[in-house]
C-alpha cells in the first residue's frame, strides 16, 4: 500500500481501521522529505525524535479505543512563525534563527490533542513580509512543479511541501494572500478563515488587525477537517470567536453562520461539507477581477471553474466592485504601520539577535536591527514609521483606515446578493525566481485580488482549477460570507470532484 498516495483523511481510515500504524505513516512521511528535500528545501526544522515519541502516544490512544479526529495519526507540517515548545521558531530571519519557543500556540495544542503528528517546520519569507520565499534567510525553496519558479508567499514551504507530497496537511498564515498564492502557484488548497474565527495566540505578528491561521492540503474536504479542528474561542485571543455555541451566541450565530458552521464535530463538519449543494447558489464575479494585467490562461481556467460550477447548480453573474482598485494601497499602508510596531520589540537585547559589533546601547539598536532583518523586512518598517509619522498619519494612515470601511462596506453589500464571491488567486501562475525581487512595486500590486478578504476579514478558499500553457498551476478564489468557510469548502470539494472526474 502506497501511503503518499492517500488524502489525509483516508491515511486517518487507514489508521483508525488497523490497516496501517501512525508510524508507518510518519515512516513514509520522512522518506518523501528526505527525496524531496535535496529539490524543494520547503523545511528549515525537522523534529524527529519528538514526532515518533508523539505518534507512539497517538497510537496508544488509538489502541486503547479513544475517540480522536478524523486526522488522528496524520503527519502535518507547521509554517515557522506558529511557535512550538522544545521546536525553533524562526520566521524565516536571522532575527530569531536561535529562538526556540518555551510555550505552544493555541492552534498547535489544538493538534497535538486531536492526534496529528507534527513532523516539521516550513520555510516562509521573513516575518511573513513577501511572495515568493525568496526573502527567507534560512533557505531558499522551489516550486515543486518547477523548481525553476517561485513557490510563492509567504506560507510558500507550507505549499511547496504539500505539492511535493512530503506532507498531505500544512498550517500557513495569511496577512494578504499568503496561504492562497502560494496554494495557487503549487496547485494545493488553501482556506484564509474568518478573522478571529482560529486563535492567533502563539503566531508571531507581522500585522495583527490581518493576520490569520489556516490550512493548507491536497484538497477541500482534507482542509475541511483540519480548519473543524482549529477553529474555535480562545480565552488567550480576545479576537477569537466561538465555534457554534448557539446559546450564547444565538443572535450572532443566527445573522452571520450558517448550519454547515454550526456542525459541533470535526466529524459533523467534514459530512456537511461533503453533503453541501450548489443548487439555487448565486456566485458573484467582479467585473474588475478580470481587467488589464491579468495572464490570459488564468482568465480563463477561472471562467471554466465559473461554468463547472454553473453546471452544478449555481447561478453566475458579474457585478461591479469600483472599491477594489484602492484596496492595495490601504492595504500596505496599514500592514507596514502594524508591522513597524510589531517589530519594534527586536531590539538586540529582550531576546533574538543581538550584533556583536555593539559598543553602546544605540549601536546596539542600530547594529543588531540592521544585521538582523532583511532588505524587505527594513523596507516595510520604514514605510509604515513614515505613514505614521507626525505630519503623515492623517494623510495616509487615517485614509487607508477609511478605504478598510469602504472596502468591508462594499463586500457586505455584495454578500447581501451573492452567496459567494469568485475570481482569481493572482493575475499571472508562478514567478520565475528572481523576477518579484528585481520589481517590489510589481509584486506588490500582485495581491490585488486577495488584500480585500483581509481588510474585510472574510474567508477565502483557493483551489486549483487548471494550467496554463507551461504547465502551471492556475488558482480559483471563492470568497465567503463571514464564518462562509463550510460553504466555500463545499463548494470547492463539488468542484474538485467534477474536475477530478
Amino acid at each position: 500500500m502506497d501511503l503518499l498516495t492517500l488524502s489525509a483523511l483516508e491515511l486517518s481510515a487507514k489508521i483508525h481501521a488497523g490497516e496501517t500504524t501512525v508510524r508507518e505513516a510518519l515512516d513514509a512521511a520522512y522518506r518523501a522529505i528526505e527525496l524531496e528535500e535535496p529539490r524543494i528545501h520547503a523545511f528549515v526544522s525537522l523534529c524527529k525524535e519528538d514526532a515518533y515519541a508523539k505518534a507512539q502516544a497517538v497510537q496508544e490512544r488509538l489502541d486503547a479505543g479513544e475517540e480522536l479526529s478524523p486526522l488522528a495519526g496524520v503527519p502535518i507540517a507547521v509554517k515557522d512563525n506558529i511557535c512550538t515548545k522544545g521546536v525553533r521558531t524562526t520566521c524565516g530571519s536571522r532575527m530569531l534563527e536561535g529562538f526556540v519557543p518555551t510555550y505552544n500556540a493555541h492552534v498547535v495544542d489544538l493538534l497535538e490533542s486531536a492526534g496529528l503528528v507534527i513532523l516539521g517546520k516550513t520555510n516562509m519569507d521573513e516575518f511573513a513580509m513577501g511572495s515568493t520565499t525568496e526573502t527567507s534567510a534560512l533557505a531558499d525553496t522551489r516550486n515543486p512543479v518547477d523548481p525553476e519558479r517561485v513557490p510563492g508567499g509567504s506560507s510558500g514551504g507550507s505549499a511547496a511541501a504539500v505539492a511535493a507530497g512530503e506532507v498531505r496537511l500544512a498550517l500557513g498564515s495569511d496577512t494578504g494572500g499568503s496561504i492562497r498564492q502560494p496554494s495557487a502557484f503549487c496547485g494545493v488548497t488553501g482556506l484564509k478563515p474568518t478573522y478571529g474565527s482560529v486563535s492567533r495566540y502563539g503566531l508571531v505578528a507581522y500585522a495583527s488587525s490581518l493576520d490569520q491561521i489556516g490550512p493548507i492540503g491536497k484538497n477541500a474536504a482534507d482542509c475541511a477537517a483540519l480548519y473543524a479542528i482549529l477553529r474555535g474561542k480562545d480565552q488567550r485571543d480576545a479576537t477569537s470567536m466561538p465555534a457554534y455555541d448557539a446559546e450564547q451566541n444565538a443572535p450572532y450565530i443566527a445573522e452571520h453562520m450558517n448550519a454547515v458552521h454550526c456542525s459541533k464535530t470535526p466529524d459533523e463538519f467534514v459530512s456537511a461539507v461533503k453533503d453541501y449543494s450548489l443548487a439555487g447558489k448565486k456566485i458573484g464575479i467582479p467585473r474588475e477581477f478580470f481587467g488589464e494585467g491579468l495572464q490570459e490562461d488564468v482568465a480563463a481556467r477561472v471562467r471554466e471553474a465559473a461554468a463547472a460550477l454553473e453546471s452544478l447548480g449555481a447561478q453566475i453573474e458579474e457585478f461591479d466592485l469600483p472599491v477594489a482598485k484602492y484596496a492595495v494601497p490601504a492595504y500596505y499602508i496599514i500592514a507596514c504601520a502594524e508591522a513597524c510596531s510589531n517589530l519594534s520589540r527586536y531590539d538586540g537585547i529582550k531576546y533574538g539577535y543581538s550584533s556583536p559589533d555593539a559598543e553602546d546601547l544605540r549601536s546596539v539598536y542600530i547594529n543588531s536591527r540592521s544585521q538582523g532583518f532583511g532588505m524587505e523586512v527594513k523596507r516595510r518598517i520604514m514605510l509604515g514609521n513614515f505613514v505614521l509619522s507626525s505630519g503623515y498619519y492623517d494623510s495616509y494612515y487615517k485614509k487607508a483606515l477609511q478605504v478598510k470601511r469602504l472596502v468591508q462596506d462594499a463586500l457586505t453589500a455584495a454578500f447581501e446578493r451573492y452567496d459567494m464571491v469568485l475570481g482569481p488567486v493572482y493575475p499571472t501562475t508562478a514567478l520565475r525566481r528572481g523576477e518579484g525581487l528585481s520589481d517590489p512595486l510589481k509584486l506588490y500590486l500582485g495581491d490585488i485580488y486577495t488584500v480585500m478578504v483581509n481588510l474585510a476579514g472574510l474567508p477565502a478558499l483557493s483551489l486549483p482549477c487548471g494550467a496554463d500553457a507551461d504547465g502551471l498551476p492556475v488558482g480559483l478564489q471563492l470568497i465567503g460570507k463571514p464564518f462562509g468557510e463550510g460553504e466555500l469548502l463545499g463548494a470547492g470539494n463539488k468542484l474538485q470532484i467534477t474536475i477530478n472526474n
